[in-house]
């Protein structure tokens, strides 16, 4: 047993220092991020990612995020049948370059991968591979054989929240490494657990030992709003992966819930609209896709209903807004050098809350 005596940060444990700028306007700011991956195939676009999350990586999602230039991973469930005739839609060239497939380790997520890429051919450019732990050797040995087998698939491997398994896995043949166990809104692992590590620290020091190999990393979770995802690339992500603030939309389907509730006057009601939304370790999840939670295994999520949130565009907007906003306060003309002007300061205190459960609109 050890100590590690340093404190580990999260993105509400810091705010970013503002400085002087020379911009004139967050319309000036350029969001857009080219990335060569080691395989020397490149990619260019706005480096958000909808999680591969029942309710956020479905085709819809794809499809709307895609339009922008945003990445989507798409959920596991997907049948094969499902996913040929989805990456074989020629009326949609833009899914190459902006979808990924997601699968687990195990021999059928092989297959089913096999089968998938007999069908659409080099339409299918990136795979997630996305295991809770990161850190076993099974893993690493299918990212190994996985690279081998498939040179011309970019590789996004995860989830890790250290330097030494994020070079592990680059080395190995992960092209983008996930970072991120327990911070997000719907995972019980630290609870269940006592496993994890403070995201924006996670970030930094898995961002400083994927580029010093060529390898990028994605921030997975933690988020809770724009102010969050400007830390996570100021921190040094090359993407930012989002989960929760991206449930609820019609995009993600599901079914809308409509709940009334009393207020103080007498005899007024309020309607509000909700869509369930949990984790993918969960209770719900396993009982939907995977027969029920195993005897030998927990529940490391939640279950909770989200506020129905209407078209992603608008929240998509309010996300990127906030990020523009944010290189104008730190004097980053693109999202490329945000983490080059940004200073960190840590804080006890973000917000003022006083007026938050009162507040009508924005």
């Amino acid at each position: 047993m050890r100590i590690e005596p340093d404190v580990k940060l999260d993105y509400s444990s810091v705010l970013l220092r503002p400085k002087r700028s020379v911009l004139g306007s967050r319309k000036d700011v350029k969001l857009t991020r080219q990335f060569t991956f080691k395989n020397k195939s490149k990619w260019e676009g706005v480096p958000l990612m909808a999680s591969n999350m029942d309710g956020v990586g479905t085709f819809d999602m794809a499809d709307t995020l895609a339009e922008q230039r945003i990445f989507t991973c798409l959920v596991k469930t997907y049948s094969v049948e499902e996913l040929a005739e989805f990456f074989n839609d020629t009326s949609k060239p833009e899914r190459t370059n902006y979808v990924a497939m997601s699968i687990g380790i195990l021999d059928h997520d092989k297959h089913k991968f096999e089968d998938v890429y007999k069908e659409v051919g080099d339409k299918l450019k990136y795979v997630c591979i996305d295991v809770a732990n990161g850190y076993s050797e099974r893993f690493l040995d299918f990212i190994t054989n996985f690279s081998k087998k498939y040179p011309g698939i970019i590789i996004i491997a995860g989830n890790v929240v250290t330097a030494d398994q994020t070079q592990e896995l680059i080395l190995n043949g992960a092209d983008i490494v996930k970072v991120g166990i327990g911070p997000g809104s719907v995972c019980t692992t630290r609870l269940k657990t006592g496993v994890g590590y403070p995201q924006l620290s996670a970030v930094m020091e898995c961002a400083d030992a994927a580029h010093g190999l060529g390898g990028h990393i994605i921030a997975d979770g933690g988020c809770t709003c724009p102010g969050d995802v400007a830390k996570a690339f100021a921190g040094g992500s090359d993407f930012v992966m989002l989960g929760g603030m991206l449930a609820g939309h019609d995009q993600g389907g599901g079914e809308i819930i409509t709940k009334q509730y009393v207020t103080q006057e007498v005899g007024i009601t309020e309607e509000k609209s909700f869509v369930q939304f949990y984790g993918m370790s969960s209770k719900s999840a396993n009982e939907k896709h995977f027969g029920g939670l195993k005897k030998y295994r927990s529940s490391e999520g939640r279950t909770v209903l989200v506020p129905y949130r209407g078209n992603v565009n608008d929240t998509v907007q309010d996300i990127l807004g906030g990020v523009r906003s944010a290189c104008t306060y730190v004097g980053a003309n693109m999202l490329k050098r945000l983490s080059k002007c940004a200073t960190f300061i840590q804080v006890n205190n973000q917000l003022n809350t006083v007026y938050e459960s009162s507040t009508i609109g924005e």
